[in-house]
């Protein structure tokens, strides 16, 4: 499976939609995926996302529970 997929249909939400998200649910419900450079997620991150840098999504897919939403930034 390419990386694309897995988040297609894609819904954008808007910065004050993914914190009302996170706040409404508990942290094992979602998966909250940085795929920023690893440079950046060591200088700030959203506390409990993973990080997974675009370069590296189609080889570490296996990692992304599919069952769960995916909020991706």
């Amino acid at each position: 499976m390419h990386w694309r997929e897995l988040f297609t249909p894609v819904k954008g939400i808007e910065p004050d939609e993914a914190k009302a998200f996170i706040a409404q649910h508990n942290e094992g419900d979602y998966t909250l995926l940085d795929v920023r450079q690893p440079s950046e997620y060591k200088k700030e991150r959203i506390p409990g996302s993973l990080l997974i840098p675009i370069p590296q999504l189609g080889d570490r897919l296996g990692e992304l529970n599919r069952d769960k939403p995916i909020i991706v930034y």
